[in-house]
């Protein structure tokens, strides 16, 4: 695992509010996450026409490391068809014998990256994220609690990483970029940290997290 660069100060995780000295307010936390996906608007990446989007969803891996908490991220290979070699969260389709989103969440983080469902505390939703790239992915936010032990199918998964949550948080480390796709000028939000560049869908869910606990602004990049 490469080591980040980055590195994240008391007097920021003060700033976020609900980190303090290394921890994490689990309680505001919870009361952020308590509504139901549809109960709020879905994200919609910029400039998203109305074609028809598959089902998806991605557990948001949050880590109580005893220092400060972390969000774990894998960096996808370079061989897949969807986001090849981009960062992203463990999760996928949704498929017929999924009984929730969670359970897709749960089923595909255990088949990437081998953490197994008792492993992890859910907490709640984000609002569903619908990407240019065809999907309407549900982000399922989970506890996580040392130690464990990640088992990554190298078919899917070159890396596993962790990035400190307040790093994340933090709207000095955001940027907005754009690029062209399928003809069109899209927007998007990225968050470098050290060698990895976390960007898209990935970093448009952390600020969707971030906007609910009231940690930034303006949502759309």
């Amino acid at each position: 695992m490469r080591k980040s660069r980055s590195v994240v100060s008391k007097p920021t995780e003060r700033r976020l509010g609900i980190l303090g000295d290394g921890g994490l307010d689990l309680g505001r936390l919870r009361d952020c996450l308590a509504r139901e996906p549809l109960a709020v608007p879905p994200i919609l990446e910029d400039g998203l026409g109305s074609e028809t989007l598959t089902a998806a969803a991605v557990l948001f891996p949050i880590v109580l490391r005893e220092a400060q908490p972390t969000v774990l991220l894998t960096q996808r290979t370079s061989h897949l068809r969807d986001h090849a070699g981009q960062v992203s969260f463990p999760g996928g389709r949704v498929e017929a014998l999924d009984q929730s989103p969670i359970h897709t969440a749960l089923r595909e983080t255990e088949e990437e990256i081998g953490m197994g469902p008792e492993q992890v505390e859910v907490i709640g939703y984000l609002p569903e994220y619908r990407t240019s790239t065809g999907f309407r992915v549900t982000p399922v936010v989970g506890l996580v609690r040392p130690p464990f032990t990640l088992r990554p199918d190298p078919f899917e998964v070159a890396e596993v990483f962790e990035v400190p949550l307040a790093f994340l948080l933090d709207p000095a480390n955001r940027q907005r970029h754009s690029r062209e796709w399928r003809g069109q000028l899209r927007h998007y939000f990225a968050m470098p940290y050290g060698d990895y560049f976390i960007w898209g869908a990935t970093a448009g869910m952390i600020v969707s997290l971030a906007e609910r606990l009231g940690c930034n602004g303006p949502l759309r990049p």
